[in-house]
């Protein structure tokens, strides 16, 4: 059976959980259960806290898993390595310290900075020549330099509103683009591939919808130039000689947009329909 690891908690937990449902696995359904094994599709799952996935996908004793790219690296786990972006969970890190304090990356040499990811920031640090006294905590830094514990923090960065309100200025460059992977062990596992595929699957349908639409025949390049498809648009004759069907599939979020185009230039009876898996 192909072991995966699964975060139990934290904000990657419940879109991972999600799209493992959809991918047509049988999970867990009392958050206490931390193994679960679904025979049908010969998996087992193991919920476990993010920040140890890496340690036991790496170490080969689970065959893959799904966690942060920020937390994979963190753990310095040489035998775990990153398969496939998941599409979620997306996060910047950067340094924050008080306002006009610092600037730039080598203002950090020799002071402390609060990190709950010591080992990410402690390597992009060495690999920029920059040597500083690191202090790990568990979470909310944005409160380490009011406290005197440090002088600068590297944290994850959506708005930026937390450390504005922590009396805080982001500084110097982005650490690390994250978001959710899925990793695997040295050796690739049996069954790996086909979970890949089947992720690949719910990715490709929470991106794109299906556009159906009527459209007179000597309009199709003009609609094609409009909604291309992933390869190429379905187009079949209607009763009518004049007109043809046309089926594309399209990205969810322009969906209206491209709508409003197809309409503007004569296509009529537009249908929008939810993919709910795919294989492509």
């Amino acid at each position: 059976m192909l072991r995966i690891a699964v975060p139990n908690k934290g904000s990657l937990a419940e879109t991972a959980t999600d799209m493992l449902a959809e991918a047509g696995y049988t999970g867990r359904r009392d958050p206490k259960d931390l193994h679960v094994i679904d025979p049908v599709n010969e998996v087992e799952f193991f919920y476990l806290r993010p920040k140890d996935i890496a340690t036991y996908v790496g170490s080969g004793a689970l065959d893959v898993g799904i966690t942060g790219r920020d937390l994979l690296l963190d753990a310095r786990m040489p035998g775990a390595r990153e398969i496939e972006k998941l599409g979620f969970g997306a996060s910047t890190f950067r340094f924050a310290g008080p306002p006009g304090r610092f600037h730039e990356l080598r203002d950090l040499e020799g002071v402390r900075v609060a990190t709950a990811y010591p080992g990410l920031v402690d390597a992009y640090l060495d690999e920029h020549g920059v040597a500083v006294d690191l202090v790990p905590l568990d979470g909310a830094v944005e409160s380490a330099v009011e406290l005197g514990v440090a002088d600068a923090v590297a944290d994850v960065v959506s708005t930026g509103t937390t450390l504005k309100q922590a009396g805080l200025e982001i500084f110097g460059p982005v650490l690390l683009e994250s978001e959710a992977v899925l990793i695997g062990a040295p050796t690739e596992a049996d069954g790996t591939e086909i979970l890949l595929r089947r992720l690949r699957g719910v990715m490709v349908a929470r991106q794109y919808v299906l556009i159906d639409y009527d459209l007179p025949a000597e309009l199709v390049d003009a609609a094609v130039a409009i909604a291309p498809g992933i390869e190429s648009p379905t187009i079949s004759p209607l009763r009518d000689p004049a007109w043809v069907a046309v089926r594309v599939m399209s990205p969810r979020k322009t969906v209206n947009q491209v709508m409003d185009a197809l309409y503007a230039i004569g296509a009529r009876a537009i249908l929008v329909t939810a993919i709910h898996n795919a294989r492509l």
